[in-house]
């Protein structure tokens, strides 16, 4: 039997993204996102929850995310599930970590801004001419392995 896994998300960052390199030179950045539900409850009032989603993404395409994503910038996120378990080394307790593998992400909000320029001017903070990708990474974000 085919199995498919496909995870799309949407919210705000809940700390700066984090990037840490492998030996090999590849980038894998970790952030969390909180994603927010309304709903009316057996009060009839409005209530609001948030899930806090562990995001990591690798590559060129996660070393960009951390460029233009800081603690509450919004994001947008497909990727998919997996599932990390492992014995403590100190309780000998097994634990387990569900996440999220980024594949791609998209810019949502192209009104927020960097600091002015010594030049006097703002620079858009996620439109998508914002960044210039690598010559030999000029493909969209998608193309990519990771």
């Amino acid at each position: 039997m085919s199995s498919y896994c496909k995870v799309i998300i949407m919210g705000h960052l809940t700390r700066d993204p984090e990037v840490r390199f492998t030996q090999g030179g590849m980038g894998i950045c970790n952030f969390a996102l909180a994603v927010n539900e309304r709903f009316k409850g057996s009060d009839g009032e409005w209530q609001d929850r948030a899930t806090f989603v562990e995001v990591t993404m690798f590559g060129k395409r996660g070393e960009a995310f951390a460029k233009f994503h800081r603690n509450g910038s919004a994001a947008f996120i497909e990727g998919k599930l997996r599932l990390d378990q492992w014995d403590d080394k100190q309780t000998g307790a097994k634990r387990s970590k569900l996440f999220v593998v980024a594949d791609s992400f998209e810019f949502v909000n192209g009104a927020e801004k960097k600091e002015k320029s010594s030049q006097g001017g703002a620079q858009d903070d996620y439109g998508p001419d914002s960044w210039t990708a690598p010559a030999h990474d000029q493909g969209s974000f998608d193309n990519s392995p990771f």
